[in-house]
């Protein structure tokens, strides 16, 4: 069991910004998911992954490539108070789920 979070990386977030979408990222799609399935996955430690997108567009492709195979996701949008405009979408998460099942989505994408 793993969770797998996007980062869009044309946005060059500090990394105080970027930690922090992040976790709402990783938060918002666990509450997302099954109970079930995140009761295992934190029995398991919670495994989380942080990889790069070069952009919104391919962050997208990878919404639908993962939405089509059944995984939960969760698109975190800024709300503009400190370093980019409100409404800018920074990073999505993607689980948790099976690890085999997001690694066969996410797993030729490097991580940042």
């Amino acid at each position: 069991m793993k969770q797998v979070i996007l980062v869009i990386q044309d946005l060059k977030l500090p990394k105080g910004k970027m930690s922090a979408q992040v976790a709402h990222a990783s938060v918002e799609a666990a509450m997302k998911s099954d109970k079930k399935i995140v009761s295992e996955w934190r029995s398991e430690g919670a495994k989380k992954v942080v990889l790069k997108v070069d952009n919104k567009e391919e962050l997208y492709k990878y919404k639908q490539f993962a939405e089509d195979n059944s995984l939960k996701t969760a698109v975190i949008t800024d709300a503009g108070k400190t370093c980019i405009a409100p409404g800018t979408v920074t990073c999505m998460g993607i689980g948790p789920d099976d690890e085999e099942k997001i690694d066969k989505i996410t797993g030729k994408l490097g991580m940042v």
